[in-house]
């Protein structure tokens, strides 16, 4: 049987060197975090998924360890002690079962009957890599729900366990008009039976609040918040495996309603997988960017101040909504800075990595209209993305794309 612990008996447990998967998004762990506070082991790298604006790491440098991220938030970006690894989630994927984890500290639901623990709201990749690790330490945490799909662990297999209660990481994006505007744009185009995949934020939140007329539809995604919720209880949903994800990321009521047979949680290695993807027809994958370039090019990752970001699952989803039915959205306001700068920008002008390629892009939405950019050659695609940016940048980006041209 594991060791039950306070927090400051953590170091007992630790490895003194290795790699070691910390519990984030909506399960970051406050036991963890107190339990490393004042600890010394720089021979331990952490790696996690670190949501910008919800997790922030910065205790784990504190222990004078290293941290690998994939995706960049503030809180790291200024550390020589930190590898950042913008990698889609395949790649991901791949990096972890060549570097495989030598501990775990993972937030768990309490045991069940059976003596399972559940991986709950932050199922993910923890799910496929408990099996290889050394050491396992669990927060045992009476808030994270239990949830169904893939299989928990069992208590006795832990290490260590610190049993506390704590709420999860809650989010709410919230709206505005112009959310709402462009979720109402992607109702028009989405259709009843269609499978959707979400990225995070204020519009891909939306755009699935203004499904809930539909019919018959399927959420299958790496994430999901409140508004999958929404479209459960107005029966916009299907009824057999409704909604497939790996994390949740919201509010109280939505993490109250995971334990319903509604939901199923399931690892990257499924969730994301290709030929998983590539089966699901009418797969709608719908995500948000920081800039759209006229030939449809994506910017997802960084702006002019840095990354703030990394690719995420977009482009995997991108690829596996190839099939039949599948559409590919990305939606944007069309500007930032309270109108001040375009967010649709020649491509010259455009700030990071290219996320998405031109022709993993479907459609382009944003409060001024749809951008249909399925079998467009370079001039028409130019005119449809021109079609969605704010008039009051259009001449301009006209001219800057002649330049480009010239």
């Amino acid at each position: 049987m594991p060791d039950r612990i306070s927090p400051d008996q953590l170091g007992a447990h630790l490895p003194d060197s290795g790699l070691c998967w910390i519990s984030a998004c909506s399960g970051e762990s406050d036991s963890f975090r107190e339990g490393l506070s004042g600890l010394s082991r720089p021979g331990l790298t952490f790696t996690s998924i670190f949501v910008p604006g919800l997790n922030r790491p910065d205790y784990l440098l504190a222990t004078g360890g290293r941290v690998t991220t994939f995706f960049m938030v503030p809180e790291l970006a200024a550390s020589d002690r930190v590898t950042f690894l913008p990698l889609p989630y395949r790649e991901i994927l791949a990096w972890l079962s060549a570097n495989p984890p030598d501990c775990l500290m993972i937030m768990v639901s309490p045991p069940d009957a059976d003596g399972i623990c559940s991986l709950g709201a932050t199922t993910d990749f923890a799910a496929d890599l408990w099996q290889g690790a050394k050491t396992l330490i669990a927060h045992v945490n009476p808030e994270m729900p239990a949830t169904r799909g893939a299989p928990g662990i069992p208590f006795d297999r832990f290490d260590a366990v610190i049993e506390s209660t704590q709420p999860l990481r809650a989010s709410d994006p919230g709206t505005d008009d112009i959310a709402e505007r462009i979720g109402a744009h992607a109702a028009t185009i989405i259709p009843n039976g269609a499978t959707l995949q979400t990225g995070v934020g204020r519009i891909p939140e939306a755009i699935l609040r203004s499904l809930s007329h539909k019919r018959d539809l399927a959420i299958h995604s790496g994430l999901i918040g409140d508004s999958t919720l929404l479209l459960l209880d107005a029966g916009a949903l299907r009824a057999d495996k409704p909604v497939t994800t790996g994390v949740a990321i919201g509010t109280k009521p939505l993490y109250d309603a995971l334990t319903r047979p509604d939901f199923a949680f399931r690892p990257p290695s499924h969730t994301h997988a290709l030929p998983t993807l590539a089966a699901i027809n009418s797969l709608v994958t719908v995500n948000s960017a920081i800039e759209v370039d006229l030939s449809g090019q994506v910017y997802a990752e960084a702006t002019p101040k840095g990354f703030i970001s990394g690719p995420g699952g977009a482009s995997d989803f991108a690829a596996g909504a190839r099939g039949p039915g599948g559409l590919r959205i990305i939606a944007l306001p069309a500007t930032a800075a309270r109108g001040k700068i375009s967010r649709i920008v020649a491509p010259q002008d455009a700030t990071g990595p290219v996320s998405l390629g031109r022709f993993d892009t479907d459609f382009v939405i944003t409060e001024h209209g749809i951008a249909d950019l399925r079998g467009k050659g370079r001039v028409e695609r130019k005119q449809a993305m021109l079609s969605v940016s704010d008039p009051a940048f259009r001449d301009a980006l006209r001219s800057r794309s002649q330049e480009k041209s010239s």
